[in-house]
């Protein structure tokens, strides 16, 4: 078990450790603090730095700048071998000439410990992985998610103080993927060893992590726990990653009526529910709303639109619409009664309305004006815990 620690870590590829010149970087500045047994995950899109953020913890990447600490102790210069660390490779990484039992019990050979002691340690491993049928078979007779089984026993043989995993399920197919999944929250509620997993699937991160950094072009875009991520993004960027489909974004103004703040864009008008107080001149703003908060109500005048493509998912249905110029999408339960070419109107409760600075992106919050100004942008995404 162990608290993992990353103060200020950085990534500069093809610079000097010293260099400060302006050449991109792939990890900026990022810092966490991991609780001990609590599954991290690592969340964004390709080239976002999660991968290289991750092999730097495992000691295969130098970093920049920054320092790494287990428990206190300062492990950023160690050898990856000498960290009490075990990580997971997408790739399985398997000797294809070994058995299952020698591919698990093999970082214990690398230690030199005792025979005996390796082969109950294997046996108890496998146990728990449900893989003791298998262990006299090579890695070319396994299934994909057995083979990913198998290398995570051989993390977990070592008994490390923390598991790194590299987006290990991204190799199996859908079904395997998600049962293999159930497996990982299964066993790492069993183990209660910290978890820090890399993934650039969603579904994955929202189901398993106790807490989601979610990068952003080598920073900590929001860190939180996946309903904070999801019910109030800190950015457009968060907003639109998260939710399958993600939340509708578009261009809107707030405006005043009678002492209360409305939302205006093309085929748009709702009251936000909020006190106008001394507003003074309307706001440009980026509104979001996610496809399921939108409810198809004809007697509404909220949100009138028109049909364009209505998709099947079974127990429900995404109905893409236009209003104006903007498209937007709603999510609906079969048979919503909507077809292509149909004129519609929708609801939205105030509350599910997100409202973000059309500059920055960040989101944006509302207060009375003797506190200060009416939109105040959120102070940024503290990314310890």
């Amino acid at each position: 078990m162990a608290r993992l620690r990353i103060e200020q870590l950085s990534k500069k590829f093809g610079a000097s450790k010293n260099d400060t010149d302006a050449d991109p970087y792939a990890v900026r500045s990022v810092s966490l603090d991991i609780a001990d047994g609590e599954f991290l995950v690592l969340l964004g899109p390709s080239g976002c730095g999660k991968s290289t953020l991750l092999r730097m913890i495992a000691g295969l990447e130098e970093p920049s700048s920054g320092r790494i600490l287990l428990d206190d102790n300062d492990i950023t210069d160690q050898a990856p071998q000498q960290r009490d660390l075990a990580m997971v490779f997408q790739s399985y990484a398997l000797y294809p000439h070994l058995t299952v039992a020698k591919n698990i019990g093999f970082p214990l050979r690398a230690r030199r410990t005792p025979r005996a002691a390796i082969a109950e340690r294997v046996e108890q491993v496998a146990d728990v992985l449900g893989l003791g049928e298998l262990l006299r078979r090579r890695p070319a007779a396994l299934s994909g998610g057995q083979r990913q089984r198998v290398a995570l026993a051989r993390a977990m043989v070592r008994d490390p103080g923390a598991f790194l995993m590299d987006e290990p399920l991204s190799n199996l197919d859908a079904k395997l993927r998600s049962a293999t999944r159930a497996e990982l929250i299964s066993l790492h509620r069993r183990l209660g060893a910290t978890f820090l997993y890399v993934t650039h699937d969603q579904v994955e991160a929202m189901t398993m992590a106790d807490r989601i950094a979610l990068l952003n072009a080598g920073r900590v875009e929001q860190l939180g726990t996946p309903t904070e991520l999801y019910d109030r993004p800190h950015s457009t960027f968060v907003a639109g990653f998260l939710g399958s489909p993600p939340m509708n974004l578009f261009p809107a103004v707030v405006t005043e009526r009678a002492g209360e703040l409305f939302l205006v864009a093309d085929g748009i008008d709702t009251a936000l529910g909020i006190e106008a107080a001394e507003f003074g001149a309307d706001v440009e703003v980026t509104a979001g709303v996610r496809p399921e908060q939108l409810r198809l109500d004809p007697a509404s005048v909220q949100i009138r639109g028109k049909a364009t493509m209505v998709e099947n998912l079974g127990s429900e249905e995404l109905i893409h619409f236009s209003t104006g110029e903007h498209m937007l999408c709603a999510r609906a339960p079969r048979p919503a009664g909507v077809n292509a070419d149909d004129a519609i109107a929708l609801r939205v409760d105030p509350a599910h309305i997100h409202l973000f600075d059309t500059a920055t992106g960040l989101r944006m919050s509302w207060h009375q004006p003797q506190q200060g100004s009416l939109f105040e942008h959120p102070a940024p995404a503290v990314a310890t815990a």
